[in-house]
């Protein structure tokens, strides 16, 4: 008969066997499956390493990889040099002497053609023969030669690159260009100041000593060519106007006397000497009139002012503003007082000052946009004069735009930028002014690749304030991020882009 407790404990046991069986055989297969990534097949003379995420740090800072007994280290070094790669080679973890590898390394970059750097042996380590130009954002692939055997790695790193949808860059408003060629206007900056039309300002002179008896008009205020700007009483006047009223009167008596003598002569009445001597009489009476309405219209006045030989009024001589008043009721004035400031401003001069180096460069007849610092506004006019002289303290001479001022906006005391076009040029590879960006202590914009942007390190030329010529860094037909492309900038921030070697 059966034990049933007998039966029951073989056959835990046997269940125990088996599962200690299955448990051996996984980690068997996993030990060869790890000796086979390690060493690969024995009959192999070539052998792939998978791109690793992460690799270990060596002993130099830089990514470890093992192929075996076969350790590669590889960094880049640009600490008083130009960035460039070196390699570490190691057997058994022990520094390995750099001359018994051959090796050579494949750089793929958004938006280029491969890059191939081979390394050759100097000191300890392997030297790339060509520098690693910013970002450091690429595949590598690494192949390396040591014992007749090739081992191949590769690891990809990310630096100063963002990824965005064409849905989310249209919502953030940045537009994407093209870089290419364009005419690029050199321009000298100069720092100017907006100042009263010379040519067009007159100071009011009363030409008359007097008492003010009233003033209708104040400063800043718009007056006509001929509008009484002020009114005086003056005793110098009332004895000129009293000398042309005698003059005036004298000339009419003389022209009588004239014309009775002539008709008297003519009639063979009285001698040819009477007629002759009233002739001269008329002529001294006419130069006598005509000196003292002459100095009545030098000082402005007329002849007569509704019965008032005092009565002088100031009128102005131009159509303007007055800018300055220096009188008021009840003020006792000179003859050679200025009272008013009048000036036209519907023109305004533009003086800057340029120094001694630029002067080779500034002429007259020469283009410039003239923008406001106040307030976004420009206008574009010429350098209509520069000054022969140099400052004793400033060492700069002056150059004087001319700049029509329609609208009265442009006032004199407002300080204002002078850009002034020097030169033109035609360049193979330009790019937005706006779009241009700092980062690091790069000049970058943003290059567009499928959905990623990443920074362009720039090497740039001339700029006209609307683009900026590119040396290096870009190419002709490169997509890049134009208006608004401090978006990207701000994105870049908020991923926290490394420089991790």
């Amino acid at each position: 008969m059966n034990n049933p407790m007998k039966h029951k404990s073989w056959l835990a046991m046997a269940v125990v066997v088996v599962l200690g069986a299955l448990l051996g055989w996984v980690i068997l297969q996993k030990d060869k499956s790890k000796a086979h990534d390690e060493h690969g097949h024995a009959d192999d003379e070539t052998h792939e390493n998978a791109t690793e995420a992460k690799p270990a740090k060596g002993p130099h800072g830089g990514r470890l990889f093992n192929a075996g007994a076969y350790g590669l280290e590889v960094t880049i070094f640009e600490t008083d040099v130009p960035p460039e790669f070196r390699l570490y080679t190691y057997q058994n973890g022990k520094p390995m002497a750099p001359g018994q590898t051959t090796a050579k390394l494949t750089l793929e970059r958004l938006g280029r053609e491969p890059q191939v750097i081979h390394l050759k042996p100097q000191g300890e380590f392997l030297r790339g023969d060509a520098e690693v130009v910013e970002p450091h954002s690429f595949k590598v692939a690494i192949e390396v030669v040591q014992g007749g055997q090739t081992h191949r790695f590769g690891y990809e790193q990310e630096e100063a690159r963002v990824t965005m949808s064409d849905a989310q860059l249209q919502q953030a408003g940045v537009t994407l260009a093209v870089a290419g060629p364009a005419r690029i206007n050199s321009q000298l900056a100069l720092l100017g100041e907006v100042r009263y039309n010379g040519d067009r300002t007159v100071q009011v002179v009363p030409r008359l000593a007097g008492l003010v008896e009233a003033v209708p008009v104040s400063a800043g205020e718009r007056v006509r060519k001929g509008q009484v700007l002020a009114v005086l009483s003056s005793p110098a006047l009332a004895d000129q106007r009293a000398e042309g009223v005698a003059a005036q009167k004298r000339l009419a008596l003389a022209r009588t006397t004239h014309d009775r003598e002539k008709k008297l002569w003519q009639d063979k009445i009285s001698a040819e000497q009477d007629f002759q001597q009233a002739r001269a009489a008329l002529q001294e009476a006419e130069i006598a009139e005509q000196n003292i309405r002459q100095k009545l219209a030098n000082l402005g006045a007329t002849a007569t002012s509704g019965g008032n030989l005092t009565r002088f009024e100031l009128r102005s001589p131009i159509d303007g503003i007055v800018t300055d008043k220096r009188i008021t009721v009840g003020q006792s004035v000179g003859e050679s007082e200025p009272v008013f400031t009048v000036s036209d401003l519907s023109s305004v001069w533009v003086e800057a000052p340029v120094a001694t180096k630029d002067l080779g460069t500034i002429r007259e007849g020469m283009a410039v946009q003239v923008k406001a610092s106040g307030f976004d506004d420009h206008a574009a006019g010429t350098i209509t004069y520069v000054s022969a002289l140099v400052g004793e303290q400033t060492r700069s001479a002056t150059a004087r735009v001319v700049l029509p001022n329609p609208k009265g906006l442009w006032r004199p005391g407002l300080p204002v930028s002078v850009a002034v076009t020097s030169s033109e040029a035609e360049v193979s590879v330009a790019v937005q002014a706006d779009a241009i960006q700092s980062v690091r202590d790069w000049q970058v914009v943003f290059g567009r690749y499928g959905q990623k942007l990443e920074a362009r390190p720039l090497e740039l030329g001339r700029s006209d304030g609307r683009v900026v010529e590119v040396l290096s860094g870009l190419s002709a037909g490169e997509r890049y991020a134009a208006k608004n492309s401090f978006v990207i900038k701000a994105e870049l921030g908020k991923a926290g882009a490394s420089h991790d070697h």
